[in-house]
């Protein structure tokens, strides 16, 4: 396994408590029983903390909810709609409950809501090929036509692959079109990382959220305390999101 995938790999909380707990017994075999005691103590506790719903509604709550989330018509109007490509935790209402496709949240629902509530007059759709020949833009315009948006009102940026290339080349699409100010569509989660990159590359934005999903389910089914399964799956999303942020101030993109 190259070594890039390995360190990627442990960004998974159980990958990481697993690589801990082997490097623990090693370093007890070769008889430093403190250090070793150490790093098995370190994986499991990062393992359990992560598989409690509270650290999830801490930590992801705190990105989720950094920018307010009015509703469509309360939102402020603009010259665009720019809406970015991927997804979180397959678009599902609430990360704990189980997917219900009925009830699924996307960013282009988002959109096409903005937009029919007459919030800007054009939407901007940024995403490149993940694998093969069509865009993440081309798939969310087939998507944003079903809900009632125009083709005429589209514009499609079908290159980029990351959240710092969404905002550059987003920015020379919109250059090119006059447009000054614009709405931006991702999901709660990844709001503050993307404004921020949009703001470096000079655009006006504003943002424009999909409702959160780290929300306890309204039937006071789940405890923020007890350990939960899908808190633990969802939880890379969170370190994920993180650790991105650290690494785009890092590179000078925020």
């Amino acid at each position: 396994m190259p070594t890039t995938s390995f360190l990627t790999g442990l960004i998974i909380p159980l990958n990481l408590c697993l690589t801990l707990l082997v490097v623990g017994l090693v370093l007890c075999l070769l008889r430093w029983r403190k250090t070793g005691a150490s790093f098995m103590l370190a994986g499991v506790v990062w393992v359990t903390a992560w598989s409690l719903p509270v650290t999830s509604l801490w930590l992801g709550g705190a990105l989720e909810n950094w920018y307010p989330n009015p509703p469509p018509e309360q939102t402020e109007m603009a010259d665009a709609i720019v809406v970015l490509g991927g997804n979180t935790a397959n678009a599902r209402a609430n990360w704990f409950e189980p997917y219900d496709k009925t009830k699924k949240t996307t960013r282009v629902d988002a959109a096409a809501e903005l937009y029919l509530a007459g919030r800007a007059p054009r939407v901007l759709l940024s995403g490149g090929a993940l694998e093969g020949d069509v865009s993440e833009a081309q798939g969310m315009a087939h998507e944003i036509r079903q809900l009632g948006v125009p083709s005429y009102a589209i514009i499609l940026e079908n290159a980029s692959r990351s959240t710092y290339e969404n905002a550059a080349l987003s920015e020379d699409a919109l250059r090119d079109q006059g447009i000054r100010k614009v709405l931006l569509v991702t999901s709660a989660l990844h709001m503050p990382r993307a404004m921020a990159v949009f703001h470096k590359q000079g655009v006006e934005a504003i943002a424009a959220a999909v409702s959160p999903q780290i929300v306890l389910p309204p039937d006071g089914s789940l405890s923020p305390w007890w350990p939960n399964e899908r808190a633990l799956d969802a939880s890379r999303s969170i370190i994920k999101e993180y650790a991105a942020i650290g690494l785009y101030w890092a590179r000078g993109w925020l």
